[in-house]
């Protein structure tokens, strides 16, 4: 992929589980929700890896182990290694270890997930600002993380203390509804102590060094819920990417997302993986995909046609992007987007 603005999606006359070797699988959003796999998911991810893609599941969710992780998806259906799993406590782990002294004590305000990271660094977590610590790692500790961890990070980080965290992502999916992420953790510590972290994980390169060293792909697809994660990321490490509709990023945020946050490919859910994508073309003065027509008038997107609503919407993309390149910006989407049904 090539780091020049994106004004549409790219088609694909193979299906994408064959040209690409990888697919680097974000997890809540994409693949589950709340502990539940996501409509399509097991069936999608069983015909692409019976077809010789290999299938890597990337997280920035720093609190469950690999070994949990993969256990989990196996539960779901899903048969994973805890070598198919990479996480953003791995990536920030393999930070730390590059700034401090072998055997450092780095305190821990998370969960198992980062502890287990650490060790295998060769790093020994502990608990308290008062033990010494030669860094502070932040990452996702779950609901029932206590608030004075937050008030220990900060009095290490006070005293100077580096501090790395694993993720800033400031929402995470759950099966209820969208929940605070380790960015808002982070942003109490930050509002304390006026300090800034190292960040390992998505969109940062930290997290893209971590996912290539460990899978060893060559033709790798990201496919994630998140524009500022998971498409960014894979813009920033300059491979393709692939946006499934069933996490955090509606229609709307997609039709105004900046360059850096726009997908190579957009699909409903991870069926996309199976199949070609179809050309978006031009089509006089606005852009036809399918059935559908999209072009940008006065202040608003028009749509006009028929069929798979999800061609609409790619159709949608790039009216939206190509006005944004022409100084176009504050389209009113609404009409065009409730006539596809987001």
């Amino acid at each position: 992929m090539s780091r020049s603005i994106r004004t549409r999606p790219e088609a694909s006359g193979q299906a994408l589980s064959e040209a690409y070797d990888t697919a680097l699988l974000d997890l809540d959003g994409v693949v589950y929700a709340g502990g539940n796999a996501i409509a399509h998911a097991v069936e999608s991810l069983a015909t692409a890896r019976a077809g010789g893609m290999r299938l890597a599941y990337v997280t920035n969710n720093a609190l469950r182990t690999p070994d949990a992780v993969a256990g989990h998806l196996t539960e779901l259906g899903i048969p994973t290694g805890a070598d198919d799993v990479i996480t953003s406590a791995q990536a920030v782990a393999r930070l730390i270890s590059e700034q401090v002294p072998a055997g450092a004590r780095v305190l821990v305000i998370g969960g198992e997930g980062l502890r287990v990271a650490l060790r295998e660094r060769g790093l020994e977590p502990v608990e308290s600002a008062d033990d010494d610590p030669a860094a502070v790692v932040q990452g996702f500790g779950g609901p029932d993380l206590a608030w004075g961890r937050f008030a220990e990070a900060s009095y290490a980080v006070a005293r100077g203390v580096p501090w790395f965290a694993s993720n800033t992502d400031l929402t995470i999916p759950s099966g209820r509804g969208i929940a605070p992420g380790n960015g808002a953790a982070v942003q109490v510590v930050r509002i304390a102590t006026g300090a800034e972290p190292q960040v390992a994980g998505k969109p940062l390169p930290p997290m893209h060094r971590e996912t290539i060293l460990r899978t060893g792909a060559e033709r790798p697809l990201v496919v994630g819920d998140r524009l500022d994660t998971d498409i960014e990321g894979a813009f920033n490490g300059e491979v393709d990417s692939l946006l499934v509709l069933t996490g955090v990023t509606d229609g709307a945020q997609l039709l105004a997302a900046p360059p850096q946050h726009r997908p190579t490919y957009v699909d409903a859910d991870l069926r996309g993986m199976l199949t070609g994508q179809p050309e978006v073309a031009v089509d006089g003065g606005g852009f036809r995909c399918g059935g559908w027509t999209a072009s940008a008038g006065t202040g608003s997107l028009e749509l006009a046609g028929d069929g798979e609503p999800v061609d609409g919407l790619r159709a949608l993309c790039a009216a939206a992007w190509t006005a944004a390149g022409e100084g176009t910006c504050e389209l009113d989407a609404g009409k065009a987007l409730a006539r596809l049904g987001w």
